[in-house]
């Protein structure tokens, strides 16, 4: 099988030109390049286990399991893009005994970026402290995927929001509750979105491997009322053709909804270690608006290494 994926890859990169082949599944149309048709791939089971992904889930879980240190790069950017508040700090996660501490080891701040009691000026900063920050002793975690589900469910306030924000980050294209306007529309696998995306599964390379490349974009041409269901504007992922984890994800979403509006980005590069896929560069870009609150504009980064057991 490896073999026949190999020859594969290489018969892409020599037929390029070739025609594309589009095929209906639950109701989608997907195009699969003229290679893969011909190869006879079950593209139908690779498409549901992409569909299913848990392994981007799983990597940012196997964090919990893990020593490790992280440089993070917050920048909070003004109406003409000079920065008027910004962190820069290194952080280090220690497990011990089955509980995980995180130490500052470095921080440099600027501008405003925290108040007088040391508390986040900024939306943007608090939500970032939440997905890759830990405050205090935390035991008894695990990096099992299976049975586990984020939830808004007791959760208001910014607290529901941190939520919300870790099933966009965690699982895009899925649906989410509670999001006013837009919860609906974020789930790209359902038959509405088939009206309005369209999907490609692809062979390219990717830092000298060899991956499954499946796209999701917006399609051309779509009517006033049509372009009101977009909030994805595109999300591109890479699986590792042998074992579908994923390698690395870009996505960007955008909208306006009259009382918020937002424009995001964001990409996120994995590596291995020591047989577990874990997140190793994050950047996001965003500028974003709520009713009652100041708009935000920020650029961030979060770089992992030096992972160990």
């Amino acid at each position: 099988m490896i073999i026949r994926l190999l020859i594969a890859f290489l018969l892409m990169s020599a037929v390029a030109a070739a025609q594309d082949t589009s095929i209906i599944i639950d109701n989608k149309k997907i195009n699969l390049p003229e290679v893969v048709v011909r190869n006879h791939f079950d593209y139908k089971k690779v498409l549901q286990q992409i569909k299913d992904d848990t392994t981007f889930y799983k990597a940012f879980r196997n964090l919990r399991i893990l020593n490790y240190s992280s440089f993070n790069d917050i920048k909070m950017m003004d109406k003409n893009g000079a920065v008027k508040a910004s962190l820069f700090g290194k952080t280090q996660q220690l497990r011990v005994d089955g509980c995980r501490t995180m130490t500052i080891l470095q921080e440099q701040t600027t501008g405003d970026f925290y108040d007088r009691n040391h508390a986040y000026n900024y939306l943007t900063a608090e939500l970032y402290a939440a997905l890759f920050f830990t405050k205090g002793k935390i035991c008894g975690e695990d990096n099992i995927v299976t049975g586990h589900v984020i939830s808004t469910a007791g959760q208001s306030g910014i607290s529901k929001h941190k939520e919300q924000l870790k099933m966009l980050f965690f699982n895009p294209g899925k649906k989410i509750k509670g999001i006013p306007f837009i919860g609906d529309k974020l789930d790209l696998y359902d038959d509405h979105a088939a009206k309005v995306y369209d999907y490609r599964l692809d062979v390219q390379d990717f830092q000298g491997k060899p991956c499954y490349v499946f796209s999701i974009t917006p399609k051309e041409k779509l009517g006033f009322f049509k372009k009101d269901d977009i909030v994805v504007d595109a999300m591109i992922t890479w699986f590792d053709i042998t074992t579908l984890e994923v390698l690395a994800r870009n996505y960007s979403l955008s909208y306006k909804a009259g009382v918020y509006d937002f424009d995001v980005s964001m990409e996120v590069e994995m590596t291995k270690f020591d047989g577990l896929l874990v997140p190793k560069i994050l950047r996001y870009k965003g500028n974003w608006d709520v009713i009652f609150k100041k708009r935000e504009r920020g650029v961030f980064t979060a770089t992992l290494f030096d992972f160990k057991k």
